[in-house]
């Protein structure tokens, strides 16, 4: 049997293949996806459900001189393959491979970078407007999930996009929506009628002539409110109508041929902006992820295969010890809420949504909106607890200020996924958190470096009054957390972990715990430092700064965070607050770059985060 997929080395390939051939190519496609996902890890079920819309859009369009616009690069695996690095995509999201996301310094084809959700309708249309200005001849195609449609971004581009009357592609790929119902014999005949030429020209003529009666206005009106009447009855769209844009489907995002026609239709005959809604099944091609209800196959790690995989005993992992220690505070205290962002399994929260339905809030991908409603629950009397990772809160970043520091309100902020997060890569690394929090006037900054503190971090956060910032990493807590009674904390208030005399070495979160086993490696060599966990990178803790700046010639920061405005800029602010001006604090940490996807391990290796890392550095600036 021929692999037609040996022969796809281009877009271009594609169109030269006949319609049967395209439902062969989608299942050796699939099969190659699940694979190497197998073996890399990645986005899985999202990938899967794209397989044919994807060689649709290369069927019917012609990167890299249309534009096609992908949100949330993990829908793109097959776009990846079918342009040019099929052979490359066994590297995908490794060190030095491929990004598990689009990126335009990898590929011609790649239009636009994404890594974030609800940006592409935004990034389209400035490729409209783009080729209106050069006077070029493209189209532009903006892909967009049916969760990140429910940003603000999005609808802020839709909103513009429509009233332009610039042609332009927006396609939903809508894989949960209730709206999936209508996928059927009467959204086939609905979507067969929407895309026709001959309607469309029907519609046209009635337009035009109707203009050349003095009636016409009348006619119009009326025309208008039968065609919306029809289409809110049998379609989902009049909401896109009423934005400017020409609403058609639903399609079945399976029926290749029907979305080759569709697609040739629009591109051919159809004028002005069109949104086109298909239907599409999340982990098409893999069972166990078309069953999948909890969203355990969208993102994977290695291994998906192994049907009798020996399970790992690991440690709990920092998302789960929150979620649990939060279920236990809330079934105390009523005021506890709980808010996310479409992360409720991510950020830990499936047991907090389950206990406490009425009390849980999951408002989409919109962490704007979510930190700004949040806001108004803690002016009404309650405590909200905001789930976010730390590079998706960056979002919010006027929200924080605006709406809740401003108004000193009392408010956590659970920040999931600080520091290196791998093979996710430089949309994902949380490594700005405390440099964009720690300015930010009535903002108390805690990361833990434990279950046990996160969890008592947690518990404080919830007694006491104010707006916390509590950062921790992904990945397994060290061995020691326990699910014992949870303590108050003093805030501001480091600890001394580690005594010597040759330097004094300050720690802000996780990486503590690499410290103390550089601080191990640097003892057998005679190298003893003083090893202190700061705990709060705001408010700093005054006394051990104080005493560490009287008692040792050499004092390293060390942060899983960016060097500018970070953990260890704050303590030389400090001491240049206080005259101390002839301190020598050297830092270590994420330098003033973007650090690339890979292997965790790799990367902090990289960076001199790693135990040998942090020991190297120590030693060479005791040397200097």
């Amino acid at each position: 049997m021929t692999n037609l997929l040996e022969k796809i080395n281009s877009p271009e390939d594609i169109k030269n293949l006949a319609e049967e051939e395209l439902s062969m190519l989608a299942d050796e496609t699939r099969k190659f996806i699940i694979k190497n996902v197998d073996i890399t890890g990645g986005h899985l079920a999202p990938s899967l459900g794209v397989v044919e819309l994807t060689i649709a859009l290369l069927k019917v369009f012609s990167p890299p001189k249309d534009k096609i616009v992908w949100d949330v690069g993990h829908q793109a695996y097959a776009y990846k393959i079918y342009t040019g690095r099929r052979d490359v995509f066994h590297t995908n999201r490794q060190y030095k491979g491929i990004s598990g996301f689009i990126k335009p310094s990898e590929s011609v084809y790649d239009t636009f970078g994404v890594g974030h959700a609800s940006t592409s309708i935004s990034a389209g249309f400035g490729f409209v407007m783009a080729r209106e200005l050069n006077n070029d001849d493209c189209n532009v195609i903006s892909v967009i999930g049916d969760g990140s449609i429910t940003g603000g971004l999005a609808f802020e581009g839709l909103n513009n996009a429509g009233v332009s009357g610039k042609n332009f592609l927006v396609i939903l790929n809508d894989n949960e929506m209730s709206i999936s119902k209508n996928v059927g014999a009467i959204s086939k005949y609905t979507t067969s009628v929407l895309s026709d030429p001959t309607f469309n020209k029907f519609r046209n003529d009635i337009w035009n002539l109707s203009g050349k009666y003095k009636l016409g206005k009348q006619i119009r009106k009326g025309f208008s409110k039968l065609e919306d009447s029809v289409k809110s009855l049998l379609t989902p769209g009049i909401l896109f109508e009423k934005l400017g844009f020409n609403y058609i489907g639903p399609v079945n995002g399976h029926d290749i041929p029907a979305l080759v026609k569709v697609l040739e239709n629009i591109k051919n005959k159809v004028s002005g902006p069109v949104f086109l809604h298909i239907i599409t099944e999340k982990g098409k091609g893999y069972k166990p992820a078309e069953e999948d209800i909890k969203g355990t196959y969208h993102g994977v790690n290695p291994g998906i295969l192994e049907a009798q995989k020996e399970a790992k005993i690991e440690n709990p992992k920092y998302q789960d010890v929150f979620g649990k220690a939060l279920c236990s505070i809330a079934e105390k205290d009523k005021k506890i809420v709980a808010v996310t962002a479409a992360m409720k399994i991510g950020t830990g929260l499936s047991e907090f949504a389950d206990r406490f339905p009425e009390r849980f809030f999951d408002v989409g991908i919109a962490e704007e909106h979510a930190v700004t409603f949040s806001a108004a629950l803690s002016i009404n009397g309650f405590k909200p607890v905001v789930a976010i990772y730390s590079t998706f809160l960056q979002r919010s970043y006027d929200q924080i200020i605006h709406d809740c520091a401003l108004q000193k309100l009392d408010m956590i902020f659970a920040i999931d996924r600080s520091g290196i997060v791998g093979e996710d890569g430089p949309t994902h690394h949380g490594v700005f958190d405390i440099s964009y929090l720690r300015i930010i006037p009535n903002i108390i900054i805690m990361s833990p470096r434990n279950g046990i503190q996160l969890r008592n971090m947690l518990y404080t956060a919830s007694r006491t009054k104010g707006i916390f910032a509590i950062r921790y990493p992904r990945g397994s807590v060290p061995k020691g957390i326990t699910d014992d009674e949870m303590k108050l904390i003093e805030i501001g208030k480091g600890e001394q972990l580690v005594k010597g005399t040759k330097a004094a070495v300050l720690c802000i979160g996780n990486v503590t715990n690499s410290a103390l086993k550089a601080a191990e490696i640097l003892n057998k060599k005679g190298i003893d430092i003083s090893l202190y966990d700061m705990k709060f990178p705001k408010p700093l803790d005054a006394q051990i700064l104080n005493e560490v700046a009287s008692g040792y010639n050499k004092i390293i920061t060390i942060e899983e965070n960016s060097l500018n405005g970070g953990f260890g800029s704050a303590v030389i602010e400090y001491y240049n607050s206080i005259g101390k001006n002839d301190i020598a604090v050297h830092r270590l940490g994420i330098p003033d770059e973007f650090v690339e996807h890979g292997n965790t391990d790799i990367l902090l290796g990289n960076l001199k985060l790693n135990i040998e890392g942090i020991a190297q550095s120590i030693a060479a600036m005791l040397k200097n």
